[in-house]
């Protein structure tokens, strides 16, 4: 069962701004997922039928690429041939 003190580390972690007045309900459902996986561990599965299974995604073929210049086109900014990107950190 995951308490209170859980969801404020985990939404800590997450960098996730939850309100004290918010933290019962997220632990409610939080508990509520975790029942339902509980359920979903009871299910006895079947194997997958041999027969019958076709792949309906299409065959991979080589095509030329997009040229460095034109994927570059619209990027906001670029540096050294890349697309530059904000830092995450």
């Amino acid at each position: 069962m995951v308490t209170e003190s859980d969801i404020e580390h985990i939404a800590e972690l997450a960098d996730i701004g939850i309100s004290r007045d918010e933290v019962p309900e997220f632990t409610t459902q939080f508990n509520a997922i975790l029942d339902y996986f509980e359920v979903l561990d009871t299910v006895q599965g079947e194997s997958a039928p041999a027969a019958g299974i076709i792949n309906v995604f299409r065959e991979d073929e080589p095509r030329p690429c997009l040229p460095q210049e034109a994927a570059l086109a619209n990027a906001g900014s670029t540096e050294d041939g890349f697309i530059k990107a904000p830092r995450v950190m």
